[in-house]
């Protein structure tokens, strides 16, 4: 079976990637993320995945980078949480679009991956726009390998991010920052 699986990361990528090969499938990554900003986060990040497919062999595309789609998508619910599952649902859609395009038998996300997504709205999401764009998404909890993951992905010193990605949870990130720095 050919999987899409929709990487916002490097770091993310590295449990996914193991499991799925595990289960016999052949798996090519899509780094679709308009929601990065700035554009020199988007780059770090790009430029991450680009190290870790050159070790860890896997077709990786690259659509253009639009963030005025998320800024689109999101206009009238920039607030924490209305604003998490309209970005999630840009991104898988785009992914189900391009996978049912590009001749996959599903599609899957690393966004599954991380502690810090809702795993239960992330689930739902994917499986409405399977059944939207008639594509099977895969689904796994691929949570228990992002540890090892991040420690992997440290110690091949590729980009590890802080925040999400995109600007809203950024300023928060930045305040506690310097909140931790004021009081230390």
């Amino acid at each position: 079976m050919k999987v899409l699986l929709h990487t916002c990361c490097a770091p993310c990528l590295i449990h996914p990637l193991e499991r799925l090969k595990e289960c016999g499938f052949q798996v090519s990554a899509l780094f679709y993320n308009p929601n990065i900003h700035p554009l020199a986060e988007y780059k770090k990040r790009k430029e991450a995945l680009e190290l870790f497919s050159g070790m860890n062999p896997v077709e990786v595309f690259y659509p253009r980078y639009s963030p005025a789609e998320f800024f689109q998508a999101v206009n009238l619910v920039e607030e924490k949480p209305q604003r998490c599952p309209v970005c999630w649902f840009l991104r898988l859609n785009r992914s189900a679009e391009f996978a049912k395009t590009e001749g996959f038998d599903a599609f899957t996300t690393t966004l599954l991956a991380s502690p810090y997504q809702d795993q239960l709205a992330l689930k739902r999401i994917g499986f409405d726009i399977s059944k939207d764009k008639g594509i099977e998404f895969f689904y796994e909890d691929f949570r228990p390998g992002f540890k090892r993951a991040h420690s992997l992905a440290r110690e091949n010193k590729l980009y590890c991010q802080n925040y999400c990605g995109c600007v809203y949870s950024m300023k928060p990130r930045r305040t506690e920052r310097s909140e931790r720095k004021s009081a230390g």
